[in-house]
């Protein structure tokens, strides 16, 4: 189990390069996370909901991602409240106190998904959730070290030495273990490290002697490394391949509950765009696209962004020829109405929507979720990804929709042609769909992106980085460093 001194220290991507080391290798080898909170999602193969991470991490093992590899997801709807997923599975909608008193019945989810996994793959590889030093969420724990502790599992420290203080990170993380979780830690993994080793090794020589754990490995700062974030938005703008040769600009509002982004990171990553994640405070620049994203508060991210002036800007940049777009919760913004009768996602009630599509919807109880694929109505270019939503949507403007999914009409396109909505997670995944969706934006790649082989490319560039600047003797995992990969 990689468990981490803070938030981002690097678990993920550790969890995820291990696999594709041990994939490469030929061992059967699964990702294994007991409890994930984020807003960034993936549909399984069993047609359940997880965490982002450990879709990348399945698609590592070459394995399509499954419910049991993230059995327990939280997804916030506001500050103190989250909706959890079970199993793939809405379960209920709980305020942070109430989940506490909930967690002995997620831990039981957690231990049947653990079983499973544990029964038909060599290796199971488990990914901690921010830290095992939280003293306020130690009781009833179930994502690090009560789960550890629970399965008798080692585990692996990692901290991140680009953030400073990363010998007060590991030692304060371990002062603050008891001593059997002590005693589990195997080692310390040093992330992200930048300059001459031997600067550093005084360092490693004392954090050895301080805490009598080795230190397992130091890894080098990758610089452009892309693989799939876990939740937070990127902070750069900037991707690997140094500046770019942007002929069209693309714009996405960061709303408060911005669900997804990962959407649009074959647009961020594709070497004729200029791609901008604009924060509300910030002035909202001219574009050729604007994109409204995923929102797991749809109503209230509207309101936000009108509190805001993006009504007013993109009403303006609509009457300059500008195309807008819209994903799951933005395509619902798009219309006039949105009704929350259930209270799924707030108070119970109804908002105005933007208005530029004759639909409206209305949120119901049952989410739905599925893997699926067509192609765009505009052209014969192919598309594929998932559906995660729990609005549905009626209205004239269906009639003419925006693509064509397993042979019926989905979405929706302006008569115009200037605004579109869909609900399809992935838009911008596929090769020829990216190029379809820039070219009715206004811009003739030169090059179609590939960001499919780019992410497969990008994770043995880290599992190679892993593979050599790791001890695997002393971790004991089944593969033979000596084998060609």
């Amino acid at each position: 189990m990689v468990q981490g001194t803070t938030s981002d220290a690097g678990k993920s991507t550790l969890v995820a390069a291990i696999c594709r080391v041990l994939y490469r290798r030929g061992v059967k080898v699964a990702p294994f996370k007991p409890q994930n909170m984020a807003l960034n999602s993936a549909v399984t193969v069993d047609g359940g909901e997880i965490g982002r991470a450990q879709a990348v991490q399945a698609q590592a093992c070459g394995l399509a991602p499954h419910t049991d590899m993230n059995p327990v997801l939280l997804k916030p709807n506001s500050d103190t409240g989250c909706q959890v997923i079970v199993h793939g599975k809405v379960a209920c909608n709980l305020e942070a106190m109430s989940y506490h008193a909930y967690k002995p019945t997620a831990m039981r989810a957690v231990l049947e998904s653990w079983e499973r996994l544990k029964s038909q793959y060599d290796c199971v590889v488990v990914e901690g959730a921010g830290s095992p030093a939280e003293i306020n969420l130690r009781d009833r724990d179930i994502a690090n070290m009560g789960f550890a502790e629970a399965v008798d599992c080692p585990v692996i420290l990692i901290a991140d030495i680009d953030r400073g203080g990363v010998f007060a990170h590991i030692v304060g993380t371990m002062a603050l273990l008891s001593d059997s979780e002590r005693a589990r830690v195997i080692g310390f993994v040093i992330n992200r490290f930048r300059g001459d080793i031997a600067l550093l090794q005084p360092g490693l020589d004392w954090l050895t002697q301080e805490t009598g754990k080795p230190v397992l490995g130091v890894l080098p700062y990758l610089h452009g490394l892309h693989i799939e974030a876990e939740d937070s938005v990127p902070v750069s703008q900037q991707v690997a391949g140094g500046a770019k040769r942007g002929r069209l600009k693309v714009v996405v509002p960061v709303i408060p509950h911005i669900s997804n982004h990962t959407d649009f990171d074959a647009l961020r990553l594709h070497p004729q765009v200029d791609f901008q994640f604009v924060k509300i405070n910030e002035e909202i620049p001219s574009a050729d696209l604007m994109i409204l994203p995923g929102s797991k508060n749809v109503r209230g991210d509207l309101e936000f962004l009108r509190a805001n002036g993006w009504e007013q800007a993109l009403t303006r940049h609509l009457r300059y020829g500008g195309k807008v777009l819209g994903i799951c919760g933005g395509f619902q913004m798009l219309g006039r109405d949105i009704h929350d009768p259930y209270a799924i996602e707030g108070n119970a009630g109804s908002s105005l929507g933007l208005g530029w599509l004759d639909m409206e919807t209305t949120l119901e109880r049952t989410k739905q979720l599925k893997q699926i694929s067509g192609h765009l109505a505009f052209t014969d270019a192919q598309v594929a990804g998932y559906e995660i939503h729990m609005g549905v949507t009626t209205g004239a403007a269906l009639n003419t929709p925006a693509l064509y999914l397993e042979n019926r009409p989905e979405g929706a396109m302006s008569p115009d042609q200037q605004i579109a909505g869909t609900y399809l997670h992935g838009l911008f995944d596929h090769k020829d769909a990216c190029a379809a969706w820039l070219a009715w934006a206004g811009l003739q790649p030169d090059q179609h992106f590939d960001y499919e082989q780019f992410k497969n490319d990008e994770l043995n560039r880290l599992a190679d980085c892993v593979e050599q600047h790791l001890d695997w003797n002393a971790l004991g995992l089944p593969i033979d460093p000596s084998l060609p990969a």
